[in-house]
């Protein structure tokens, strides 16, 4: 799930989408590659736990008291904790790449209802990422400190509760299941078409289902939890959410066994992937229906049954899509298709594989076998269907192994073979942009987009393209570009300089890599060491890039366009605002926690704790208020190049949430006290603390523009960091006066 496939989805967008959307690259390149990195560096030093006994032992899951420091000694626990966390920084981040990219780097022209329905799966689980997987976070940090300091956010007796584990882990769980779908609706929706040589049948309803599905799954956390003993209101209303979202998965089904039925088969290696993902997701989606139904679910829930659905659903949903996707788009790397032969035999071989492996376990779970069980006796009826599953699982191994042969075969990635193939680089005769010809930086020249499949409605555009006829067919500016466009219609904009290739993403994700996995052994001072290294090279890989431009607009190829952008015009700015609702999401799941924990109180505060300061608090949140005047007022400034009244606004907005972030810890200072005494004094002083964390990235914000403008990088044209830097402070100095009001002020309300 967090290894395999959420870095599989990303990785297919960020290498398929600037081709089908007709760009030179997404917006943030260096992101993307400080995503990769992160991931890499973090899973392999999680995965590498097995090999020194160190593994986490309380399940998938991690449910809490099992997961506490009595039950899970050691570390285990905690690098399951800290390296899940530290892998969604990864997958935000690359949801961050493709969220401004497919809103802001579109061909001119390809208006949002003319874009791929790959970009549109893409666009919604990139949504559903920034929305979901802050929970994950959020619970993590709170497990981590209770197995770290004893602070008791989920022991019942000191007022915390195991459930909110349940409702936070779940709240980024549920909807990943549906981000794997997404992938698939996006690949089928693409290769469909291509196969049947006709355009998909129903486009508008099946945008409109891709964002239905989005949208309820974001409902439907307590699905799993439907014998954990919430309220019957809850059991109702989730059923019925669980139920209703097979509606808009119908929908895209129906689309494409329709545009099936109307196009004439080409039965390609792609086309057979296609099909067995539609006869196993079919199951594994029916007996998703089945267990919305709550009497079902608690016969089923802890049986094989629930097993067999979720691979139905995993493998359906995610691995014969990836490997449809894989054959249909290797030539763009490759420069020639893989296999048909091997490619036929290993999607046979692994169709049987999955039915013989996971269809006897429907009827073992019936037959009560439990899961989370190691072992079982004898005589009760499963060894044959067990020994049958066994067999099946070397099967699928098989065709696993083929698809790996045929890769090692075939595809070896050569300079400038992309594109290149012995029917000119479309062997599919496909119509969307990706199969434009074009080497490693994309293609020549970027053409105006009309269409839903403008290679078939225009076959001569690939001459057109390659010749050079459309915009942006040679680098005005000498540096890496590509048009910046509006994100509804899709009208040029401005330029965009690309960043180029660097070491600062590498180190910066080898930094944050070290900082988790030295905080996890304990080793807090060197930890403290990496991540100050992970700051600096964060700094270096900032610092350049925002050039000096031209003077004026440039000659794009028949349109004039300005060089950059400032304010909410740019895709550094929408970068940010995407930051922000993370950063929101986070709030929202720890003010959850808040809320939960004085929900199934008796009493909250509990009797004898002292409350806040209230003056203290009070001063915090009007220090806020005077920083974020002081911040309008160095916006001002910059805009009229009046560096002296800029330089002591940015320093006045500094002292004064500095001032704020300290009277903060004052005010709490009864909190920290109470901390490991209960859920409600752990609560308070972990909001405290978390808001501090905020102020110490607030610190490093102001210096860094200060540098900048010191460094003569800041002026009313070249604003980007400091429009970022602000719109990040503002959000920081809102999110105190709401911790401040929560904790403080509801209380003596």
């Amino acid at each position: 799930m967090m290894l395999f496939a959420v870095p599989a989805v990303e990785a297919a967008a960020v290498y398929l989408l600037p081709g089908m959307l007709g760009a030179r690259d997404l917006p943030f390149p260096r992101l993307s590659a400080y995503s990769f990195w992160a991931y890499a560096f973090g899973g392999t030093a999680f995965l590498c736990t097995l090999l020194f006994d160190v593994a986490p032992d309380g399940g998938w899951f991690m449910y809490p008291p099992l997961s506490g420091s009595a039950f899970s000694p050691g570390p285990g626990a905690d690098f399951w904790l800290l390296g899940i966390g530290f892998i969604e920084i990864s997958a935000i981040a690359g949801a961050v790449e493709l969220l401004v990219g497919i809103l802001r780097m579109r061909a001119p022209g390809m208006r949002l209802m003319h874009m791929p329905v790959f970009a549109w799966a893409m666009l919604v689980t990139a949504c559903m990422i920034v929305i979901a997987f802050p929970s994950i976070i959020a619970a993590t940090l709170l497990l981590e400190l209770e197995r770290a300091f004893g602070w008791p956010f989920f022991v019942p007796s000191q007022g915390g509760d195991p459930l909110l584990w349940q409702h936070l882990f779940w709240l980024f769980g549920h909807p990943e299941v549906y981000i794997i779908f997404l992938l698939a609706a996006g690949i089928v929706s693409m290769i469909v078409p291509t196969v049947a040589r006709t355009p998909l049948e129903g486009y508008r309803a099946v945008v409109a289902s891709i964002i239905g599905v989005g949208v309820l799954s974001l409902t439907l956390w307590a699905h799993h939890m439907f014998s954990a003993g919430v309220s019957r209101i809850a059991l109702i209303l989730v059923s019925a959410a669980s139920l209703a979202v097979a509606l808009p998965a119908a929908v895209q089904f129906f689309a494409w066994i329709t545009t099936l039925w109307r196009g004439r088969i080409r039965w390609s290696v792609p086309a057979w992937f296609v099909a067995s993902f539609i006869a196993t997701f079919l199951l594994g989606g029916l007996t998703g229906v089945m267990l919305a139904v709550v009497p079902f679910d608690w016969q089923a829930h802890d049986t094989y049954f629930v097993v067999a659905h979720l691979h139905y659903v995993l493998i359906g949903g995610m691995v014969f899509p990836l490997f449809a996707g894989l054959y249909y788009w290797a030539p763009l790397a490759a420069g020639r298709p893989l296999s048909e032969r091997l490619g036929h035999w290993a999607c046979a071989t692994l169709f049987a594989g999955i039915t013989v492996t996971f269809l006897p376990m429907h009827l073992t779970g019936l037959l009560g076998m439990p899961r989370r069980v190691h072992t079982y006796l004898p005589g009760l009826g499963w060894d044959a269907l067990n020994l049958l599953s066994t067999v099946g699982a070397f099967v699928f191994a098989l065709g696993v192994g083929l698809v790996l042969l045929d890769l090692a075969l075939h595809f070896r990635p050569r300079p400038g073979a992309a594109n290149r193939t012995a029917d000119g680089g479309n062997p599919w005769q496909a119509g969307t942009l990706e199969w434009l010809p074009g080497g490693n930086y994309g293609v020549r020249s970027i053409p105006r987009i009309g269409e839903r499949y403008p290679l078939w409605d225009r076959p001569g555009l690939p001459g057109e393209v390659e010749r050079g006829e459309h915009l942006l067919n040679d680098a005005p500016t000498g540096r890496r570009e590509s048009l910046v466009t509006s994100a509804v219609a899709a009208r040029p904009q401005y330029l965009q300089i690309l960043a180029g290739p660097s070491p600062w993403p590498l180190l910066a994700g080898l930094g944050t890599a070290a900082f988790f996995f030295l905080l996890t052994v304990k080793w807090t001072w060197v930890a403290g060491a990496a991540g100050a290294f992970t700051i600096v090279a964060l700094w270096r890989w900032l610092w350049p890039l925002e050039p000096a431009v031209p003077a004026g607009p440039v000659d794009v190829g028949g349109v004039r366009l300005p060089v950059g952008a400032s304010g909410s015009a740019s895709v550094a700015w929408w970068g940010t605002v995407v930051l922000v609702v993370t950063a929101v999401m986070v709030l929202a799941s720890l003010l959850f926690a808040y809320f939960h924990l004085r929900h199934v109180a008796a009493v909250w505060p509990p009797s004898g704790v002292r409350l806040p300061d209230g003056v203290a608090s009070l001063v915090s949140a009007l220090a806020c208020v005077a920083s974020a005047a002081l911040l309008i007022a160095a916006g001002r400034a910059i805009a009229r190049d009046a560096r002296r009244a800029f330089g002591a606004a940015w320093i006045g907005a500094w002292l004064a949430a500095a001032g704020a972030h300290a009277a903060l810890l004052v005010a709490n200072a009864p909190a920290r006290e109470e901390a490991a005494a209960s859920a409600y004094g752990a609560s308070v002083w972990m909001l405290a603390v978390y808001q501090a964390s905020f102020g110490a990235l607030q610190t490093v914000l102001f210096v860094f523009v200060l540098a900048r403008a010191v460094g003569g990088r800041l002026a009313s044209e070249r604003r980007n960091a400091f429009d970022c830097a602000r719109l990040l402070c503002f959000y920081t100095l809102l999110q105190h006066v709401i911790i401040v009001t929560v904790t403080a002020g509801l209380p003596r309300w």
